[in-house]
């Protein structure tokens, strides 16, 4: 049990550890599968490329066509946080995010539906732009609202390891999506899934979102955005305090440089371009679509439980020391790991591939682990949505949904120089850790409760950093 402003905290929202439990799986389920919608399009990029994108005689030009639509659904995102995060901050978190899984949902299933590029030519290409577009701009909303969620609920000691659980999500639904292409795949056979089998997992998105929405339905609002709105302190205008404030701003920024860009670039580096890494001809590995896909699914099985290992971490010596030295870790290895996947995967020695990738994913477990945690206690309940989902997806959208896209387009303008393809995934995660280490706030001991608590805070409790204890801000 926390202590101070902390054990008021837990006794007015009375949440037990099994409430907690419901909290964290009900408001994962529906990011789980934000993920899910989200991911099985760049899963299925192998098959999804030569059906939709047939642009140029030039399998590799037209495989960048698929990176780049894949990217704009990461260039979106800023935007989906925004709007989404202004109705998170200005009617509520609950509220949000039933709203962002409805879309993602019926933007994933109608991707199903869209006709190839054989039949209406440059539109197949444009209508999954677009689709790809609405995924964005939901999942901008998404994420930041299931972190606020369980963050608001937990007690302030142990906002790390609760948190971590939303953090294991994204990993959690790539996992889910490539297992069900797997499944579907091995039931209607590899010639009919290529031809009209890869739609099947998109139509089962609106199943997926069924499901979350009745759970979510039952959820409250959180207790600390309900007490926020009964002392009249929630924001009239969140994008106007978040926006328009040069002191939010700077503290967007800081979040940006020094933390969520250098998360970003690592994750999509070690799930993402890893496995187009393998898949692809021009790089020579050419390792079919079950194995490579086999290969992330067991490296991500095996990881997945370093996000609570480094989430319950980040409670005892703190989030940044664990997110700086995962970016510093994963800038250090590309080059050994990525020449090590060349080597062995010309022959394919499986198990040695698999650890390969599984190391990555473990750097990811430690940049994104702490994520959640920190920016909630970066920045105050009022304006919690707008700001901090703002800086997480600018991060992820424009600095890591780029990674595949630039890696391979250094790659084919170099004549498949390995090396100065890796530059963009070292060297944004060295920039994060410079920036992080001597500019970066330690944000473990922030008591969020304290802007809707009346009594004073004891034991040395800290606001939300960068807003000091003055509160006229807040009125």
């Amino acid at each position: 049990m926390a202590t101070g402003v902390g054990s008021a905290a837990d006794s007015f929202t009375g949440v037990t550890r099994r409430g907690m439990r419901f909290i964290v799986a009900a408001a994962s389920s529906g990011t789980i599968i934000e993920w899910y919608d989200f991911y099985i399009f760049v899963t299925l990029g192998f098959i999804l490329t030569p059906l939709f994108f047939k642009l140029t005689s030039d399998p590799a030009i037209n495989f960048l066509a698929f990176l780049a639509t894949y990217a704009s659904g990461f260039a979106v995102r800023p935007f989906g946080a925004i709007v989404f995060g202004r109705i998170g901050d200005l009617i509520g978190r609950k509220y949000a995010f039933l709203l962002t899984v409805t879309i993602m949902g019926l933007g994933t299933a109608a991707i199903a539906f869209i006709p190839v590029y054989a039949a209406i030519g440059i539109l197949a290409p444009l209508a999954l732009m677009v689709l790809r577009c609405v995924q964005g701009l939901a999942l901008g909303g998404e994420y930041g609202g299931a972190a606020i969620y369980v963050a608001e609920h937990a007690p302030d000691a142990k906002r790390g390891y609760w948190t971590s659980y939303i953090q294991t999500t994204a990993t959690i639904g790539l996992f889910a999506s490539i297992a069900v292409i797997l499944g579907t795949d091995y039931i209607v056979g590899d010639t009919a899934f290529r031809a009209w089998g890869w739609r099947i997992p998109f139509v089962l998105s609106l199943v997926l979102v069924a499901i979350s929405l009745y759970i979510r339905w039952k959820l409250k609002e959180t207790p600390l955005f309900t007490r926020l709105k009964a002392t009249g302190r929630s924001s009239k205008k969140p994008l106007t305090e978040a926006l328009a404030s040069r002191k939010n701003w700077k503290l967007i920024l800081l979040a940006l440089f020094g933390a969520t860009a250098g998360q970003a670039v690592v994750w999509y580096t070690g799930q993402f371009l890893a496995l187009f890494f393998l898949q692809r001809p021009e790089i020579g590995l050419k390792i079919d679509f079950f194995t490579s896909n086999e290969i992330i699914f067991i490296a991500l099985v095996l990881a997945t439980p370093f996000f609570i290992v480094f989430g319950r971490l980040s409670d005892r010596i703190g989030r940044k020391k664990i997110m700086m030295a995962g970016c510093l870790l994963a800038a250090l290895s590309y080059a050994p790991i990525y020449t090590g996947m060349m080597i062995f995967g010309k022959p394919l020695n499986f198990p040695v591939m698999v650890g390969l990738v599984f190391i990555q994913v473990v750097w990811v477990t430690m940049v994104y682990a702490p994520i959640a945690a920190f920016l909630v206690e970066l920045f105050p309940a009022r304006i919690r949505y707008t700001s901090m989902s703002l800086p997480y997806h600018l991060g992820n959208g424009e600095f890591g949904g780029f990674t595949p896209l630039i890696f391979f387009g250094i790659y084919a303008a170099t004549g498949g120089n390995l090396y100065a393809a890796l530059i963009w995934p070292i060297a944004v995660p060295i920039m994060t850790f410079l920036i992080g280490m001597k500019y970066l706030p330690e944000t473990k001991d922030t008591k969020i409760w304290e802007e809707v608590t009346p009594t004073p805070a004891s034991g040395g409790a800290s606001t939300p950093m960068g807003f000091g204890a003055d509160t006229t801000t807040m009125k």
